[in-house]
């Protein structure tokens, strides 16, 4: 698997958030949405919340996806392929970028026909722990009328991303407010946040 290219590092330089698009081989791709749905069959994803610890609720009417959180210690190969390949990337961000990047904290997120995320931002008020936000879609044979986008709110307008496999997106957890546009089919992808250590 090819490193992170330039354009990721750059992007994220001069704007804030960066796509590529087959930035992650096909059969990666492939092995991480099989791992999905073997998760989902084995009972694995469960309805996602908002907010944090004792304010976190189910709102269907804000964000209707299923997830399923990503382990450190995978036996999957297609989960530790990528997992190299985004510690790959956290290096070079630390180097390049100087962002601090310490851990990262991933999940399987399934949206159902017709299901959204409504606007927000990645980082919680009380804890900014987040900095980079990436998203690694894997979805087949995604079509522009299936719907599904991710619209990022940049400095220069709304910038609508469609989930094909392989498109990778990242931005900066706190500057980016961003949203899930509903499909009309079922949409797959890997969302993941790089953190920086907290001190208490």
């Amino acid at each position: 698997m090819q490193p992170p290219g330039d354009a990721l590092i750059e992007g994220l330089a001069a704007r804030g958030y960066a796509i590529e698009r087959h930035a992650v081989p096909a059969e990666v791709v492939q092995g991480m949405r099989a791992r999905a749905h073997a998760l989902d069959r084995a009972g694995a994803f469960a309805q996602a919340g908002v907010g944090r610890a004792h304010g976190r609720t189910q709102r269907s009417d804000i964000r209707g996806d299923r997830i399923a959180w990503m382990t450190e210690a995978s036996d999957d190969d297609a989960e530790r392929e990528l997992a190299r390949w985004l510690d790959a990337l956290r290096v070079r961000c630390n180097r390049e970028l100087t962002l601090g990047l310490c851990d990262i904290e991933a999940h399987y997120a399934i949206y159902p026909p017709g299901a959204r995320y409504a606007r927000h931002r990645d980082r919680f008020r009380d804890d900014d722990a987040r900095v980079l936000s990436c998203v690694l879609y894997l979805n087949e044979g995604w079509r522009a009328d299936d719907g599904g986008a991710l619209r990022v709110h940049t400095n220069e307008g709304a910038l609508d991303v469609m989930p094909e496999g392989g498109t990778f997106v990242a931005f900066l957890s706190a500057e980016l407010e961003h949203e899930v546009l509903p499909a009309s089919r079922e949409r797959l992808a890997l969302a993941a946040w790089f953190r920086h250590r907290v001190l208490v």
